[in-house]
């Protein structure tokens, strides 16, 4: 499984990566900018993301906007829907509207923090990224 952890917190970063590390490499992106620019790369080397956990406060762009322009280079890819990357919004942000906003948005999970691993492989299964 190839995740991208988008998180601009360094704790939360290590402890993504290090939870998520036994089933592949995890790469690193500190804000919204970063995470598409990822995911744009990696769609046009043939070599999506399996995964993207996504916080949504971050600076230079926030996780719904990059979340929408994720989903939006999937489109014009022409990535069906039950292939395109599993993003899961991580986030502190734990009100109704957040998460209506994101699922509206099509992610596919919402974690909220702090993460505990038995949570996080409950959703990794669900989304049958393992067994």
């Amino acid at each position: 499984m190839k995740t991208l952890i988008v998180e601009d917190d360094f704790t939360s970063r290590v402890l993504l990566q290090e939870l998520l590390k036994e089933h592949g490499p995890a790469h690193l992106a500190v804000n919204g900018t970063a995470a598409v620019a990822a995911v744009r790369a990696a769609l046009a080397a043939d070599a999506p993301f399996d995964l993207v956990c996504l916080d949504i406060m971050m600076p230079e762009m926030d996780g719904m906007e990059a979340l929408r322009q994720i989903r939006a280079l999937e489109q014009a890819a022409n990535i069906p829907p039950a292939r395109r990357t599993r993003i899961v919004i991580t986030t502190v942000l734990a009100d109704m509207q957040h998460i209506c906003d994101a699922y509206s948005n099509l992610c596919d999970a919402y974690l909220v923090k702090p993460i505990h691993h038995a949570k996080l492989t409950g959703i990794l299964r669900k989304q049958n990224l393992i067994v």
